[in-house]
């Protein structure tokens, strides 16, 4: 949390907001990431050594891997070929699997 100076100068109270960019991925995802993995370590369906499989190359799959890196989980993402390869590299930098599909494909395949 980080309290405002100079928007609420003029004001009678304290004007304080989240700075997402401070969590260890930057982004607001990063404590969504934490809730659920914790949750499923709670309920029994994630236990330790296990494999987390998730489709997505966004700021929760982020989130998601610094995690599971952490509390010594695997992490398999799978994504499109039209994911940049930077959010790819990003993953793999923090320790993820990543499977890369491609979208061109016929249904029957």
């Amino acid at each position: 949390m980080v309290q405002l100076q100079q928007v609420a100068s003029d004001l009678d109270c304290p004007v304080v907001v989240k700075y997402e960019v401070f969590n260890p991925g930057g982004s607001s995802k990063d404590r969504p990431a934490l809730k659920m993995i914790l949750e499923a370590e709670a309920e029994g369906l994630l236990r330790p050594g296990g494999t987390i499989i998730e489709p997505t190359s966004g700021n929760t799959g982020v989130g998601l891997a610094i995690v599971a890196a952490q509390r010594g989980y695997k992490c398999i993402f799978v994504v499109t070929d039209k994911v940049g390869v930077e959010k790819v590299d990003l993953l793999r930098a923090y320790g993820a699997e990543v499977v890369v599909c491609p979208v061109a494909v016929a249904p029957e395949d």
